[in-house]
């Protein structure tokens, strides 16, 4: 059984009826550091965004100080929170209560 929760959102099509969970968020935070490029090249590179999408978000962070450049489950985003510190950029995961 399926509940109501809003960090759930359920995608169906012909045969296939998926869950996924969005119950995290992935936040890049700005920084006088890293470079556009750089910030760019690791969201493309760790989170499979779009040269497009990597430089939008890029865009957002330097202006907000901080954006979620990705929502998913906790593990895996912890994951790609570490490859990214790795590189040297600031990034947290951050779980939504329920």
């Amino acid at each position: 059984m399926i509940t109501s929760n809003p960090n759930i959102k359920i995608k169906e099509d012909a045969d296939t009826l998926t869950v996924t969970d969005y119950s995290s968020s992935l936040i890049v935070w700005n920084d006088e550091v890293n470079t556009f490029d750089w910030v760019i090249d690791t969201l493309i590179e760790v989170c499979g965004h779009s040269a497009e999408q990597a430089e939008q978000c890029a865009i957002i962070i330097d202006s907000k100080g901080k954006y979620a450049v990705k929502k998913g489950s906790y593990d895996i985003l912890k994951i790609q929170c570490d490859a990214i510190t790795e590189r040297g950029i600031s990034a947290t995961v951050e779980t939504i209560a329920n």
